[in-house]
């Protein structure tokens, strides 16, 4: 088992505006996820006032939405929180593949991080573990992760 741990402690004192993005789509997992990410924030020092949250469908719908808020110009993050669990048909391929690549040109493109938040596990017990259960909570990792890129642009327009 691999967990994520941050390399230091992240200062507590940021003015940065987060955007997240839920799919409707495995809400009982999705939920978990928010839930996890939106305290990872509040310990952080992220006041509730700076956080947006949505919903969307599902997964494919998350690299709309990202763009979207990314063009408002109001956020300096948004992080994807999905949950695509395989099945029988080669759908799973196409909603991942989809979404990741869509993740993928939106940070490849534009000014502001999104987050990849979106789990793709072969059962529903899978998605638990990675949701508030034995291997921790991905919102929460995607939330740390956001704060972190947050303070590398900042570092890097500064130099």
């Amino acid at each position: 088992m691999s967990t994520y741990t941050p390399q230091k402690p992240m200062p507590k004192e940021r003015d940065m505006r987060i955007a997240i993005v839920k799919t409707l789509w495995n809400g009982h997992i999705t939920s978990a996820l928010m839930e996890g990410a939106l305290k990872t924030l509040k310990e952080q020092g992220i006041p509730s006032d700076m956080i947006e949250t949505f919903d969307v469908p599902g997964a494919v719908e998350l690299t709309f939405a990202a763009s979207s808020i990314i063009e408002s110009g109001l956020f300096d993050s948004v992080i994807v929180l999905g949950c695509v669990i395989k099945g029988g048909t080669p759908h799973f391929d196409y909603v991942c593949q989809s979404v990741t690549q869509g993740i993928t040109h939106l940070n490849s493109d534009c000014d502001i991080p999104v987050i990849f938040g979106v789990l793709t596990v072969d059962n529903e017990q899978d998605a638990l573990d990675r949701a508030g259960g034995k291997l921790g909570n991905k919102g929460a990792e995607a939330a740390e992760a956001a704060i972190m890129m947050y303070d590398f642009k900042q570092k890097l327009n500064q130099i």
